[in-house]
């Protein structure tokens, strides 16, 4: 698990002994190091000077590491590449910061030679400290030049701020290790399939986009198809890539499907163009299922056969895409992803969340990622604990899921068993390093009339105790399904309105996010999205794996605080032992849980087998006609009408109204 060291380095008998203390060093303090060459930047920096390196650590200054003596070989080098950093640094607008290189480098900058090292707890210690924290602010922006990881240069300040809140939101953001590696170390040639592991919230769509980027411009001749299950997550990703690809400053257009798709996994017939599934079928010439003809897996399924068969007879066999990059990978099944394989030329990047991979496919031995993201760095790790806690059932007596030692520590846990009890921590995270460790990173409540109290109980203390904050750093998520929350979410925002003056943004009507608005929506239209508070509401606690995965899912879109809310009254869900279990995890940062005994594990099991599965959109249209009584000469109608009207990502509620005012028009 250890990926605090990050290196680019050939071991050689030179620098060998070295390398190998300074990973020791990384991953026994858990300090990120990272050892390179040039710049990770752009591939065009390039040197010739090979008996010596770059040595980076966050709060400690830059060290240019040689071999051999120092010489004008080893002088060039650094002019070199302190010459191209003040070019890259020019490039991100972090001159106005960071000022020119003359300015920073006698202070941040070292260079060595192998002799001068004693031992690696010197080089940090002595050679490389560094107290002042300014200066500290100025390194790591330049160590996020060096590795590529840009923060938004409008954003950052060369001064900390004072506020908790604007210090959190501006901590320079630097790549770890498994980052850095997914995105800067070719995988091997023959495989074709390259999987991303990581709880919600630990980068992975951020680095697909880093992949796609160096992708589109390294190979000019490419097309990409950028895709994944939820249409609603797809339009915000195809809004989100040329954002992206401005803020890296490529200078290349995006040809949108010419050389680069984002779309839906699924598609309409009537626009080829409209999902991944759907161009593939017109790419090849074979039949397109809808919604109403087959499940998307059984659809997928069908063209795999047919194009393996076709792939078999045809020796100039054409390639749909030459990469492609699949988020939320947990939402498909392996049919998809063979399918989308067979029809990429070089490369398919497969993204998903591991703690709802595990918790829905139920053993581990099925998830073997490339790379595994093991920390979060959207949630403060108590809030992260907790909601993990809620979404498995560990604090009530019959458990929901249970995980062992080996998964524990996939999802980033530090595991301490002790007889029957696992003693659960995290590490603690530099986005997180400026919060007292005994802040409230999660609170959990009630509130009677939440409609109309919700701004004097809740929002107004957010602004007392974090006087910067911004009606978009709130959002308030309503957690159930049922037809209640529409009304109270027009109440909260004519509250919000009334009382604060702020704009208010009701995302499932809106399907996004927008500035200086307090974001309010359901639960499905809020994947991708992070804020520094989240207000979670809910009438009762539910035992079903979707809603507590649901909750697990909202809980961590926060990265300052999570609020917990429900109505006063009885039957919440809300017991003794899940408050106990929050209080420890606030107190001790550790989560205390009973190991379940034998049998209550393969209860554990049949429960979950036996819970109902999610159904397919064809399904929950079917459960509707039935509930309503259509006719079944009218389904064929109905049918095309609701594809038409894209409801595949609305709740049963919204659909069934919809549906009956369709069919009440029909008869």
């Amino acid at each position: 698990m250890d990926n605090y060291f990050f290196s680019q380095i050939d071991k050689n008998p030179s620098n060998s002994v070295l390398l190998e203390d300074l990973e020791k060093y990384a991953n026994k303090e858990k300090v990120q190091l990272y050892a390179i060459t040039s710049p990770l930047t752009d591939q065009k920096y390039n040197y010739d000077y090979k008996d010596g390196f770059i040595l980076l650590s966050s709060k400690k200054k830059i060290a240019f590491i040689t071999y051999k003596d120092k010489n004008d070989a080893f002088e060039n080098y650094i002019d070199d590449v302190i010459e191209d950093i003040g070019s890259i640094s020019d490039k991100y607008q972090y001159r106005s910061i960071i000022g020119r290189p003359r300015t920073w480098r006698n202070d941040l900058i070292v260079e060595l030679s192998l002799h001068e090292i004693e031992n690696v707890s010197m080089l940090f210690e002595k050679l490389l400290y560094l107290n002042d924290t300014t200066k500290i602010r100025q390194l790591d922006l330049l160590i996020s030049l060096f590795i590529g990881s840009i923060n938004d240069a409008s954003q950052i300040t060369i001064d900390e701020p004072e506020d908790l809140l604007e210090k959190v939101k501006n901590k320079i953001q630097l790549f770890d290790g498994d980052q850095t590696r997914f995105i800067y170390e070719s995988s091997k040639q023959e495989q074709k399939r390259v999987t991303i592991q990581g709880l919600s919230g630990t980068g992975k769509t951020e680095l697909l986009l880093h992949k796609l980027k160096d992708l589109y411009i390294i190979d000019s001749n490419s097309k990409i198809c950028f895709t994944c299950h939820n249409k609603i997550l797809a339009d915000n990703l195809k809004k989100r890539i040329p954002q992206f690809f401005n803020f890296m400053k490529v200078e290349q257009q995006i040809e949108w499907d010419v050389r680069l798709w984002c779309v839906n996994a699924w598609g309409r017939f009537s626009n080829i163009n409209s999902g991944t599934y759907r161009y593939i079928c017109n790419f090849y010439g074979i039949p397109f299922y809808s919604y109403v003809e087959h499940s998307f897996k059984n659809a997928c399924e069908l063209a795999l056969n047919i194009l393996r068969n076709m792939k078999k007879e045809n020796e100039n066999w054409q390639y749909a895409f030459t990469y492609m990059f699949i988020d939320e990978s947990q939402d498909f099944d392996e049919s998809f992803f063979e399918l989308c394989q067979l029809i990429t030329e070089k490369k398919v990047y497969v993204a998903g969340d591991i703690f709802q991979s595990i918790f829905e496919e139920k053993k581990v031995t099925t998830i073997k990622p490339d790379y595994l993201l093991s920390r979060c760095y959207r949630t403060d790790p108590k809030t992260l604990m907790f909601a993990h806690a809620l979404g498995m059932g560990l604090f009530e007596k019959r458990k929901l899921w249970w995980l062992d030692k080996t998964e524990w520590e996939m999802c980033g846990y530090n595991v301490d068993i002790k007889g029957n009890t696992y003693n659960l921590t995290r590490e603690p995270l530099r986005r997180f390093e400026d919060i007292d460790e005994d802040f409230e990173s999660l609170q959990i409540g009630t509130i009677k009339d939440f409609g109309d109290r919700i701004v004097e109980l809740l929002i107004n203390k957010i602004i007392s105790e974090f006087p910067t904050v911004k009606p978009d750093d709130i959002g308030i998520i309503f957690l159930d399904q049922e037809s209640y929350i529409y009304k109270l979410a027009e109440d909260v925002g004519r509250s919000i309105r009334k009382k604060l003056g702020w704009n208010i943004n009701i995302a499932y009507e809106t399907k996004e996010k927008r500035p200086q608005s307090v974001f309010i929506s359901n639960r499905n239209n809020v994947k991708g999205l992070e804020f520094p508070f989240v207000i979670c509401y809910t009438h009762k606690i539910l035992s079903t794996s979707n809603y507590r995965n649901t909750i697990y899912t909202m809980l961590s879109r926060s990265f300052l605080r999570s609020y917990l809310v429900f109505p006063q009254k009885e039957g919440t869900g809300l017991t003794d032992d899940i408050l106990k279990g929050v209080k420890n995890i606030m107190k001790n940062k550790t989560m205390s849980i009973n190991e379940p005994t034998e049998k209550e594990k393969e209860e554990i099991k049949a429960r979950f087998v036996m819970e109902e599965k999610k159904l397919s959109y064809y399904e929950r249209i079917m459960n509707i006609f039935k509930k309503l009584g259509v006719r079944k000469e009218l389904h064929k109608r109905v049918f095309k009408t609701v594809e038409d009207a894209e409801m595949y990502e609305s709740d049963d509620i919204k659909l069934e109204k919809f549906i009956k005012n369709i069919v009440d028009c029909m008869s």
